[in-house]
């Protein structure tokens, strides 16, 4: 059976190691979305990156929630709440635009310099 009480405090008592592979995934994946929402990628290569960083972003909040439990509220909870928050609207944001904005790329080339076809 699944002991939530160990998993929380595994996560408490490796926290920096967590948050130091977390924090930076978050930001590489937000990033990383980012830029192949503005190049108007498919939705069939967002969908992916966009699920991984979904993923990242509700580890850190699961995270996040195991400090709250014991009452240990300080600024580093709030930020790494916040990023984790932004993560997750760009993340929802990018697949929004994707399904509703044609896509441009296809076939795996990208023209360079970009310049939006008419």
């Amino acid at each position: 059976m699944l002991n939530l009480q160990i998993i929380a405090e595994f996560s408490r008592a490796n926290c920096v190691g967590i948050c130091a592979f977390l924090v930076p995934a978050n930001l590489l994946a937000a990033i990383t979305i980012m830029v192949t929402t503005w190049l108007r990628f498919s939705l069939l290569r967002i969908l992916p990156i966009s699920l991984v960083g979904f993923l990242f972003a509700a580890i850190m909040i699961l995270h996040v929630y195991t400090w709250f439990a014991v009452g240990i509220v300080m600024t580093q909870t709030y930020i790494l709440l916040g990023l984790a928050v932004t993560c997750l609207i760009v993340n929802l944001v990018a697949i929004i635009l994707s399904v509703y904005s044609p896509s441009v790329i296809s076939n795996h080339t990208l023209p360079f310099p970009y310049r939006p076809t008419r």
